[in-house]
This record gives structure tokens, C-alpha cells and sequence, in this order.
């Protein structure tokens, strides 16, 4: 028989869901079963919180403490630029393969950046932005109607601005 789990220690699960989907609990059993809990509960409290992420694949980060499962949503860079774009929710088993040749701002871009900037490995907020224009250059999009690598080579150049942005560190 396993050892009895503490009631106040904290288990963090992390796994990629489609937001707004229940997942396949069946992927979800081997992950939080032996911390106690209900897998299709704990699929429904995932959809509940990614809702507003729907349609896109995002990492979920379950936070488990007294049997109790909270869902926080981490965005990747890709479903940031793909929310940006603001394309209407696509059933995905029928649709494959989407080109999202949308157009968004630079204002987007840098609120994206904000977002990613506790994860990104830059020193500074201009190497931030230069990843999610990256991004953006690989799911296809452009910015203010330029393709993204002319953005980057834009603020190399000096002829665009980024300001300067630290958030607060993101602790565990």
C-alpha cells in the first residue's frame, strides 16, 4: 500500500489541455489519481478555467492542496499571438491545418511579451518582444501589415522603440 499523503502538502501538475475542452480523462488518471482525486472532476474544473482559451492548446497548471485542484492557465507565446488575432472558435477535429495570416499591432505584440517576459530566457524586454515576433513569423500572422522579421530588424536598427518592462519574478 502507498504512503499516506500529507493534507497540507502542495503538488503541482502541470499538462497541456485544449482550453474550453474536456480533456480525456484517461490521460489525465495516471498524473493526479495518486494524489486522491476525481479525474473527470478535475477535466471539468479544466475546461471551467481554460473557457475563455477556447480552442487553443495551452499549458494548465493544476495547484493541488487538501484534495482540492486549482486550474491557473500558463499561455504559450503561440496562443497569445493566436488570441490576438481574434479568429472566430473552429471545431478542430473537422478543421486541420489553419493559416493564421491575420494581422495584429505592435501594441499586441509587446502585451504578448509582458505576459511571456517572467519566462523568457532575455536579458531584456527587447530580446522578449523579438521572441514573440519570432512567433509570430512561424504561426504566420503580420504586424501592422510587416512581416515579422522586418519588425526585428526594425528595433535592431533603433527605428523602433521597446520600453524597458521588469514584472514581478514568478516564484516555484
Amino acid at each position: 500500500m502507498p504512503p499516506k499523503l500529507d493534507p497540507n502538502e502542495i503538488a503541482i501538475v502541470k499538462l497541456r489541455a485544449v482550453g474550453g475542452e474536456v480533456g480525456a480523462t484517461s490521460a489525465l488518471a495516471p498524473k493526479i489519481g495518486p494524489l486522491g482525486l476525481s479525474p473527470k472532476k478535475v477535466g471539468d474544473d479544466i475546461a471551467k478555467g481554460t473557457a475563455d482559451w477556447k480552442g487553443l492548446k495551452v499549458t494548465v497548471k493544476l495547484t493541488i492542496q487538501n484534495r482540492k485542484a486549482t486550474v491557473a492557465v500558463v499561455p504559450s507565446a503561440a496562443a497569445l499571438l493566436i488570441r490576438a488575432l481574434k479568429e472566430p472558435a473552429r471545431d478542430r477535429k473537422k478543421e486541420k491545418n489553419i493559416k493564421h495570416n491575420g494581422d495584429i499591432t505592435f501594441a499586441d505584440v509587446i502585451a504578448a511579451a509582458k505576459v511571456m517576459r517572467p519566462r523568457s530566457m532575455a536579458r531584456h524586454m527587447k530580446g522578449t518582444v523579438k521572441e514573440i515576433l519570432g512567433t509570430a513569423q512561424s504561426v504566420g500572422c503580420t504586424i501592422e501589415g510587416k512581416h515579422p522579421h522586418d519588425v526585428i530588424e526594425e528595433i535592431d536598427n533603433g527605428e523602433r522603440e521597446v520600453a524597458a518592462f521588469d514584472p514581478p519574478r514568478e516564484t516555484a
